[in-house]
């Protein structure tokens, strides 16, 4: 018997892509449903060969759903996702709201799949930070094999993390640029076509954004409270897939082959990594991909037991959707939950 998933937030990038997700990896479901804002009602979503319209959150009865798999920002989380998981149903929010909590598990399955236990205080877990998720997909298996002292990572985020109003930004500015037209910045707080922007999200008392306190905040309760990290996070005028460029500092001696036999070995990674032209991954080659790409690992002579390397993946993805997705297929593969249906 398969399970009932309830898709909130359906109309919007993420909500769209987890619904292509489950219909791809042939999740075993009995029913999806998909949710959005009033002012969403009724638009139509696809789900594989199959089209839904979207129902409206607030009067949405959650007694039989096993699922919620949230992605409609940290204001509906904060007010829903305890509602919903008080009626039984898991959440699995994308938002920020819940990802500080000590209550609610944060998870990348490739990395701490065993705190999901957790759910069960509050039937929420928590999705991390973009940026965060292939960071530590990539980190984790250099962490059990050398220790991680310190990383410093600078971030090339696509605009696609920002929304679709992000996107259709890039391209209209894109589009005046070649016209001669006017370039308007509206969701950027400067012109995002061929420009790099070093701010995403609010500015803090410290100087950091609170994008890069993200990073730093959930590398360490993912991964390990003990890592030091600096990050700098970039908006760059790419539509889909964000980039990192990573610098870390091992307590233990690793070189940069055996960096690149334990990564080729590491669930979730995929490394493509020669020292010719083209012989690495950009954010282009990585949309729509499910994989963590890792390239230009090398030794960093400048610190002992250091390297460098860069990350690429498609933040729609494993940034948001796939991992959302693996981690409903965790519960479901651990037999934490079973269909209430079937126990009904």
């Amino acid at each position: 018997m398969g399970f009932k998933i309830a898709v909130v937030g359906a109309t919007g990038n993420v909500g769209r892509e987890i619904l292509d997700i489950l219909a791809e990896r042939a999740f075993p479901v009995s029913e999806v449903v998909a949710l959005a804002s009033r002012r969403s009602l009724g638009q139509d979503v696809s789900f594989g060969d199959r089209t839904l319209k979207a129902k409206d959150l607030a009067t949405y009865d959650f007694s039989d759903t096993d699922i919620c798999l949230m992605s409609a920002g940290g204001d509906v989380a904060r007010e829903w996702a305890p509602r919903i998981g008080a009626q039984g149903a898991v959440v699995i929010d994308n938002s920020s709201a819940w990802r500080y909590d000590s209550d609610v598990p944060l998870i990348v399955p490739e990395v701490n799949a065993d705190a999901i236990t957790g759910f069960s205080k509050k039937n929420i877990i928590a999705n991390p930070n973009c940026s965060t998720a292939q960071l530590v997909v990539a980190l984790k298996p250099l962490h059990d094999a050398a220790t991680i002292r310190r990383v410093v990572v600078a971030t090339y985020q696509s605009v696609s993390g920002a929304g679709k109003d992000a996107m259709d930004e890039l391209f209209s500015q894109t589009r005046a640029i070649f016209t001669t037209g006017e370039v308007q910045p509206g969701k950027f707080t400067k012109r995002i076509a061929f420009n790099v922007i070093p701010h995403i999200d609010v500015f803090m008392e410290d100087g950091y954004t609170k994008e890069e306190w993200k990073m730093m905040a959930e590398t360490k309760k993912i991964l390990d409270p003990a890592i030091k990290l600096t990050a700098t996070a970039v908006r760059v005028p790419v539509f889909i897939s964000h980039a990192e460029a990573v610098n870390v500092e091992f307590e233990k001696p690793i070189t940069a082959d055996e960096a690149r036999e334990i990564l080729r070995q590491a669930p979730g990674c995929l490394v493509i990594d020669k020292r010719e032209n083209g012989g690495y991954i950009t954010p282009h080659e990585a949309a729509g991909e499910d994989p963590t790409y890792i390239s230009r690992i090398r030794e960093d002579a400048t610190v002992e037991n250091g390297l460098a390397f860069w990350v690429v993946a498609d933040n729609l993805r494993k940034g948001a959707a796939l991992n959302a997705v693996q981690i409903a297929e965790v519960l479901i593969n651990r037999k934490l939950i079973s269909p209430r249906a079937q126990a009904a």
